[in-house]
Formats: structure tokens, C-alpha cells, sequence
């Protein structure tokens, strides 16, 4: 019997392929820390476990043949997770790993985690584990969170663009190939936004949509790490949050795949669009 492995099934993301893998009719065994909060799905079953946790995933893996692997929450140690998860994966003799990785992964990348997915892609071809990588830009459900409660998006993006992505095409895209894997083996997916936006227009966007006057402050580099300052986040963190911006501004996130319509068959969600749904 074949089925799938869904991880990060109570995550906004993982949750949403799963769903999509039931409407398929799709077999899952749906992995989290805590089974309890997992989606209730036709055909799905569910088991708790941690990528830190070899022994856990290795039961939670057994048998399996796709994998979709949704990358750990942040933590200065997700790269060590990562490759434990892989390892466990080669080791349940896992026919083909998803996973879900980001835009622009390397090690030079200025965005500093995605230094950590390219060093997890660089595992998992190691591994010699069948393979799909799903680099995704910026989530463009997130964009409307950058903005503080008194309506400005602070950060060292300049006049940067960066080509935002629906996670429900991130979902979509995902979906087709888990459903498929042998027709998208050894490939690597950009999954961007029809197209790339400063976030001064990203404001505009919002502002339009929701009545919110909504304006874009481009900060130094000392601006953008005093202004965080207040969260009490360890250095790791805050420097992922920045880089976020200074990958921006440094154009590393402004190329538009066609990807999404590829796989998924429908053109990708423009932000007025996305948010329209919100």
C-alpha cells in the first residue's frame, strides 16, 4: 500500500496541502509534535512526532513512499532537525521527498535562512533520496503583518521588489506534484507572485483594500536592528529579520516564476487578489 507523509499538517501550510491531498482521495499519514491538533481528513491518519527525534520519525515514516517535507519552525538548531529528518527519511527508505524549501536558497544568500535550506537541499541530495525542492518566495499572506499597529511597514528594503507568493499556490503547486512525483523528479520550482512589488506599493495595496492608511518607511540598517531591539529575540533571529528586508533591497527576491500556472493549472494570485479573500 502507498500513501503519503504530510508533515507540519497543523501548520497554515502543511494544512492546507493535506487538505488538498484528501480531496484527492489521497492516502496520508498526517506528522505533527501534537497528533491531537491535526485536521480531521477522509482517509488520513495521524501520528505525533519531532524531526529532532530519529526513533519518532523513523515510525512515523515507516512504509511511506512521498514525503512532504514542510521545514521546521525557527530555531537556532532547524538545521540539525532538518538533516536528522532527512536521515530518517533515507533510513524508512522514503521513495521521494517534497520539500519545501525557499527563493534564492545558497549559501551566499543574503537572507540568512536561506543559507539553512540550501545546506538541507545539499543534505538531501547527499542522501541520494529521490527529490522535489519548492522554493517559494516571501508569503505574500504575510505581507499585511509587516505593517505595525500604527500602519507602517519599517525595514531596509530601499525600493527593492520582491514577487510575493499565495500559500494557496504554494498549496496548489505542491499538491500536483506530491500527486505525481515521478514526473518532477530532480527538479527545483521557483513558486513566486505574478509579479514584484516594492513595499511602497505593497502599502498602497493595503491601504486600498482595507480603508487603512498604510505607508512604507525604508530604515538604515542601524534603524531596522534598534527597532527590534524592543522583542528581546536572540541575535540569530533578529538577524533573520533583517536580511529578510536587506535580501529585498538587494533584488534577490524580485524574479517571477512561471511556475504556479505550470503546475497548477490557474495563473498565480496577485496581493489584491489574495487579499480580497481576507
Amino acid at each position: 500500500m502507498t500513501f503519503i507523509v504530510t508533515t507540519g499538517a497543523t501548520g497554515r501550510l502543511g494544512g492546507r496541502i493535506a487538505a488538498r491531498l484528501a480531496a484527492a482521495g489521497a492516502e496520508q499519514r498526517l506528522v505533527s509534535r501534537d497528533a491531537g491538533r491535526v485536521p480531521q481528513l477522509d482517509r488520513a491518519s495521524a501520528i505525533s512526532a519531532d524531526y529532532g527525534d530519529p526513533e519518532a520519525m523513523r515510525r512515523a515514516l515507516d512504509k511511506a513512499t512521498t514525503v512532504l517535507f514542510v521545514s521546521a519552525s525557527e530555531s537556532a538548531d532547524r538545521l540539525d532537525r532538518h538533516r536528522a529528518f532527512v536521515d530518517a527519511a533515507r533510513d524508512a527508505g522514503v521513495t521521494h521527498l517534497v520539500y519545501i524549501s525557499f527563493y534564492g536558497a545558497s549559501p551566499s544568500a543574503t537572507f540568512t535562512l536561506a543559507r539553512d535550506h540550501w545546506a538541507t537541499e545539499q543534505h538531501i541530495r547527499g542522501s541520494g533520496l529521490p527529490f522535489t525542492f519548492l522554493r517559494d518566495s516571501l508569503y505574500a499572506d504575510f505581507l499585511p503583518s509587516m505593517a505595525g499597529e500604527d500602519g507602517v511597514i519599517r525595514g531596509p528594503a530601499g525600493q527593492g521588489r520582491v514577487a510575493a507568493v499565495a500559500q494557496d499556490d504554494i498549496a496548489d503547486a505542491a499538491a500536483a506534484v506530491l500527486l505525481d512525483p515521478g514526473a518532477h523528479e530532480g527538479a527545483t520550482y521557483d513558486l513566486t507572485g505574478p509579479r514584484a512589488m516594492t513595499l511602497d506599493e505593497v502599502a498602497a495595496t493595503l491601504s486600498r483594500a482595507t480603508g487603512r492608511t498604510v505607508t512604507y518607511h525604508p530604515e538604515t540598517l542601524e534603524e531596522a536592528y534598534e527597532s527590534r531591539r524592543v522583542y528581546g529575540a536572540p541575535d540569530w533571529q533578529v538577524d533573520a529579520w533583517v536580511s529578510t528586508y536587506l535580501a529585498i533591497a538587494a533584488g534577490e527576491l524580485e524574479g517571477v516564476s512561471d511556475a504556479i500556472p505550470a503546475l497548477t493549472g490557474h495563473p498565480a494570485t496577485t496581493f489584491e487578489e489574495l487579499l480580497a479573500k481576507i
